[in-house]
């Protein structure tokens, strides 16, 4: 006989849940970006330039919602778009100095919502969650 289904001991339902704490936390701590411009924006403050196909892929991001995130960073002056000298077909991004002074100053912030969100697990379990997760992921 299988154990009963109980939702509140579900993987989905139990990261959805945490996700949405995070995302609160993130949502009070930095209003003005969405968890995914900001990880746009730092991913392209990591490697400097960037096709938005390779951005999507480096940020988990599928092409539809890299554009549009794309689209939003553009709006608010934080990214740049010229042509790939090496490729005319390909548009290659990179943070303006604008985006990189913003990046700059929300990096703390970003830290501190990890630290917040994974607050209620001691340090060595902190450490085995990632590590669990990026084994998942």
């Amino acid at each position: 006989m299988r154990d009963p289904y109980v939702l509140d001991r579900q993987v989905g339902f139990l990261m959805r849940r945490a996700n949405q704490r995070h995302l609160a936390l993130f949502a009070q701590a930095i209003p003005d970006l969405t968890p995914t411009q900001f990880a746009a924006l730092a991913k392209l403050c990591e490697t400097g330039k960037a096709s938005q196909n390779a951005l999507g892929r480096a940020t988990a991001m599928d092409a539809a919602t890299i554009k549009g995130v794309i689209d939003r960073l553009r709006r608010k002056g934080y990214v740049a778009a010229a042509p790939d000298p090496d490729d005319s077909r390909r548009i290659l991004l990179e943070p303006t100095a604008d985006g990189r002074a913003a990046f700059d100053e929300l990096a703390a912030k970003a830290q501190a919502i990890t630290a917040a969100t994974l607050a209620p697990l001691d340090a060595t379990e902190q450490r085995q969650f990632i590590a669990l997760l990026d084994r998942l992921c």
